[in-house]
């Protein structure tokens, strides 16, 4: 698995997805967007039902789920250079006592200001690696933040500038839920602790990275593991070389693609809705099963289609169509190549000719691609521009604010695991980072 991070620099084309939204609102592009609400700053929808404008819109955000108080309004009536500026400066006078980690699918008025950039994974990894900073600011989401928290020093504050930044794939399989089925699961199964005369327990959980810190929790009590879109695969083969099958959540798509890929039957990969008795599936259906499915999902992926690669070959021959595992299968199936966010930018990287890539993962990432490398022609597979809508929750404003309570002395936003969630978590965390890809795996 890699721990590379792309470095931070200047880009000689405009990536921002801000500016094109805008541009969009304003009329000065002919271009789509999903919601012109996508406009205005996260803390005028910050108080509304669901996850906000973007890919998630449609989703059902579950009760409880964190809100964000009221930002000062210094920071919401403060323009885009102001905020930079709030920012640099906030970030000079603390120096290395903070690190502020970016995702790939953040705005680029945020992750210009990001120390290091990457996925979920790597970034939680850049946290560990920096055992002396007093404070670690990660512009992500809910779960991102979480991780981080396990992987750095008791004595760390791991900050999310906006705790309305959650996940709406990570929220589609809560404790609850993964507890309920296990128990169904042992009335098909019987013990779920009992081996076979192969030494495998009757079913292994996988959770995505993509979870809640319970949800991991829950895997490491259970034997289980973790795993990342780079090293599914491992992570799927360790897991049926422990168990008879596997409960992979929350992510259908990954855990489909994947198992698939390693020669498992569609008839094998019964789906469980946590709505339905047994998940929507006979007793026979689950006794038969390789790869028991959550019904989750990424609303970014999801908007990936069969009709827009065809599209793209249409309109360019020699496109190289990547997409990213979360998408449907069929959506796959019809790209080139599918691998992790990583692995598309390894890729793109390493293209030694001019080459049309055709991308399909979420806009920010594709957009900043684009203007790291231009000798290619990048777009991204959907036409319309939709960001992640729990992504775009972190805006300049809310980082700025973050620092400069830093600044004065405050920690706000504080994200802790409590220990009886944390030390299993960290348990199923450790089982993935033993599992390592082979060689050529790693670089996806």
């Amino acid at each position: 698995m890699s721990t590379a991070f792309v470095p931070v620099t200047r880009l000689r084309t405009d990536p921002s997805v801000d500016h094109a939204i805008q541009a969009i609102v304003d009329g000065a592009s002919v271009d789509a967007t999903c919601s012109t609400d996508l406009a205005l700053g996260p803390w005028d929808f910050d108080t509304r039902a669901g996850y906000g404008p973007g890919s998630s819109m449609g989703d059902v955000i579950p009760t409880g789920a964190p809100r964000q108080g009221e930002l000062p309004a210094a920071y919401r009536d403060a323009n885009e250079d102001e905020l930079h500026a709030r920012i640099v400066a906030a970030k000079q006078t603390l120096g290395d006592r903070v690190v502020i980690l970016g995702h790939f699918y953040q705005r680029e008025e945020v992750v210009q200001h990001a120390d290091y950039v990457g996925d979920s994974f790597q970034l939680a990894t850049a946290a560990k690696g920096r055992p002396d900073a007093e404070a670690i600011v990660f512009c992500g989401v809910h779960f991102m933040a979480e991780t981080a928290d396990l992987l750095s020093g008791p004595d760390q504050a791991v900050i999310l500038p906006n705790l309305a930044a959650g996940c709406s794939m990570a929220d589609m399989a809560d404790i609850d839920q993964v507890e309920e089925c296990w128990e169904q699961l042992a009335d098909v199964l019987g013990d779920l602790d009992a081996v076979d005369e192969h030494g495998r327990v009757p079913v292994i959980p996988v959770t995505y990275m993509n979870s809640s810190a319970a949800i991991k929790g829950f895997v490491g009590r259970h034997g289980g593991i973790v795993c990342t879109s780079s090293n599914a695969a491992t992570v799927l083969e360790w897991a049926f070389e422990r168990g008879q099958r596997v409960l992979f959540f929350p992510d259908q798509h990954l855990g489909r693609n994947t198992a698939k890929a390693m020669g498992v039957e569609l008839s094998q990969m019964p789906m469980w809705n946590p709505r339905r008795p047994l998940g929507g599936s006979t007793s026979a259906e689950i006794q038969d099963a390789r790869v028991i499915l959550w019904h989750g999902f990424c609303s970014v992926h999801r908007r990936f289609t069969v009709a827009q690669i065809d599209q793209a070959r249409a309109e360019h021959p020699d496109v190289r169509v990547i997409v990213h595992p979360e998408c449907p299968m069929e959506v796959v199936d019809a790209a080139d190549e599918a691998g992790s966010t990583d692995y598309i930018r390894r890729a793109i990287d390493a293209a030694t000719e001019p080459t049309t890539f055709a991308i399909g993962t979420e806009i920010n990432l594709v957009r900043r691609l684009a203007a790291q490398y231009p000798q290619h022609e990048i777009f991204c597979l959907d036409p319309v521009v939709c960001p992640c809508s729990t992504m775009y929750r972190i805006h300049p404003g809310y980082l700025a604010w973050v620092l400069e309570e830093l600044v004065a002395g405050r920690v706000v936003n504080r994200i802790q695991v409590t220990s009886d969630v944390a030390d299993p978590a960290r348990v199923a965390l450790e089982r993935m980072l033993a599992a390592k890809p082979p060689a050529v795996a790693s670089a996806r």
